[in-house]
């Protein structure tokens, strides 16, 4: 059996070591094959970033004049303090954002801070244009002479590229660009941008001053301007100013089918319906679109005026509250002014609906100067209707005393319980059996003065000296005034009731003696 097992093993060794000759054989071929490729490859490529490193080293050489710096020097360099106003188009004024002043300060590069002191801070500078592609090393380190390469000329024939007063003189380190402006756009260099450098022309101690320079950044042709969004875009805009909508562009031209030529109507339709609006623009915009081109739309400035609508059919003092673009600003209900965040949803939806009906009947809404004037206006309401309710109540007689001139309320009262068909003398007899002495005629109002009159007077001077409170089982003087003054307050009360009543009828009578006159008249004419 041991035979076996050694026959066995002498049979595999060999063909062991036949498969590792064979791997050595294959490594050997391939590298003869590679070696003439790879070798020149790798010789140029490691060539190559020693020399780069080199030559970074050199310039930094150079950059310190061949001499040690001290750690603790400072290492100076321009700065733009703000960034440019896009777009920027040939002939237009350049400007920073929010149409003001570009500037250029000078800043310690360990610290960050301006340098308002020394020399350094009254440098004259020169504003140049640069290449847009213009980035230096990782570090954003460059060279003067790196510097100087990407600056940008004029094309041949052309006028100076940088048309103005390019150069500024620092003032406690800060210095304002004048006005300039390109000549010339930016598609014909080689990344079809530009950026705006800043260097010191005058470095008399041989302090370097490291060069500033701007995010890169496209320049147009005026005629462009033309075509240019506003930010904010105003209410009487054209419509294509929102962002996502070009002009004479499908967009465009599917809005003015609808009659949303301005942005004042594009407004207006994203306020009272939306998903048409989405619908009209079509599923050519996009959602990220559509998101883009509505949050422009938004910022727009909306003036302070507010719109009131009260429904001819409300019997209440109810109405919407919106502003010029129909956004729903609140609701008032029976004189109280909610705004649109105390709302409901489904208040918020019959609000929507009321803006709606506002816009088909524009003659009937109200405008205010703004939110004060209304809710002031509304407070007037509230005070004028609670002091007519507070002199219609006399010490517990509550009721509301309607305006006697109200169409709606004579021909109510004249309708009910057949009093239409009372006569002259029916309306007399019941006017004298209602008439009393020292009746007064001229108003339907409660007249409180009566009343105060009776309750200041002492009253006790009309009653027998001899009357004693015990013989009327009251306890004293005072208890004996305050009976009196009731007793004397509750006919007041009932003879202000009964001058009411007499008014009242006092008009029925005048109607029916109208009706009269008018039936004889068209007897006449028969």
């Amino acid at each position: 059996m041991k035979e076996i097992q050694g026959e066995e093993a002498s049979q595999t060794q060999p063909n062991s070591d036949n498969g590792v000759v064979q791997e050595v054989m294959k490594l050997q071929s391939v590298q003869h094959l590679l070696e003439p490729v790879l070798e020149p490859l790798i010789r140029r490529v490691v060539k190559e970033e020693v020399e780069v490193a080199f030559r970074k080293h050199l310039n930094n050489m150079k950059r310190n004049g061949g001499k040690d710096v001290n750690s603790t020097s400072r290492i100076l360099q321009l700065q733009f303090l703000n960034n440019l106003s896009l777009p920027v188009f040939t002939g237009t004024r350049i400007e920073a954002e929010e149409c003001s002043v570009i500037k250029v300060a000078i800043v310690d590069s360990l610290t960050g801070q301006i340098v308002s002191s020394g020399p350094e801070s009254s440098a004259k500078v020169e504003v140049v244009v640069l290449e847009g592609d213009f980035d230096g090393d990782e570090g954003d380190n460059w060279t003067l002479e790196e510097f100087k390469n990407n600056i940008v000329r004029e094309r041949e024939g052309k006028k100076p590229l940088l048309a103005g007063d390019a150069f500024l003189t620092l003032t406690r380190g800060i210095g304002l660009v004048g006005e300039i402006s390109f000549s010339d756009n930016s598609s014909w260099t080689r990344s079809r941008r530009f950026r705006l450098g800043a260097r010191v022309v005058d470095g008399s101690d041989g302090t370097r001053v490291r060069e500033a320079k701007t995010e890169s950044f496209i320049v147009r042709d005026h005629r462009g301007e033309l075509y240019k969004k506003h930010h904010p875009p105003s209410l009487s805009d054209e419509v294509w100013r929102l962002e996502k909508i070009g002009k004479d562009g499908a967009f465009h031209k599917r809005l003015s089918r609808e009659n949303i030529n301005c942005v004042k109507d594009f407004l207006t339709m994203l306020f009272i319906d939306p998903p048409r609006l989405r619908h009209i623009l079509g599923t050519g915009m996009s959602a990220k679109m559509w998101e883009v081109t509505v949050e422009h739309a938004r910022t727009c400035v909306l003036d302070k005026r507010m719109h009131l609508y009260c429904p001819p059919g409300s019997q209440q003092k109810s109405g919407v509250v919106f502003n010029i673009v129909g956004q729903v600003m609140g609701l008032l209900s029976e004189c109280q002014y909610n705004t649109i965040d105390k709302l409901s949803e489904t208040e918020k939806i019959e609000a929507q609906n009321l803006v709606i009906s506002a816009l088909q009947h524009w003659e009937e809404v109200v405008s205010f100067d703004d939110e004060a004037s209304l809710t002031s206006s509304v407070k007037r309401e509230i005070s004028n209707g609670t002091k007519y309710l507070a002199s219609q109540e006399i010490r517990g007689f509550d009721y509301a005393q309607p305006s006697a001139s109200s169409p709606d309320i004579i021909s109510t009262i004249y309708s009910v319980g057949g009093l239409s068909g009372l006569d002259d003398y029916a309306l007399h007899g019941y006017e004298q059996a209602l008439s009393y002495p020292g009746q007064v005629t001229n108003s339907l109002i409660c007249d409180t003065d009566i009343t105060q009159t009776f309750c200041d007077e002492d009253h006790l001077r009309y009653f027998d000296s001899d009357l004693q409170p015990q013989s009327l089982g009251l306890e004293s003087q005072a208890d004996l005034q305050t009976a009196v003054d009731g007793f004397l307050l509750r006919r007041a009360v009932a003879v202000q009731a009964q001058r009411r009543w007499t008014k009242i009828f006092s008009v029925l009578k005048w109607f029916s003696i109208k009706r009269r006159v008018k039936e004889k008249f068209r007897g006449l004419q028969i």
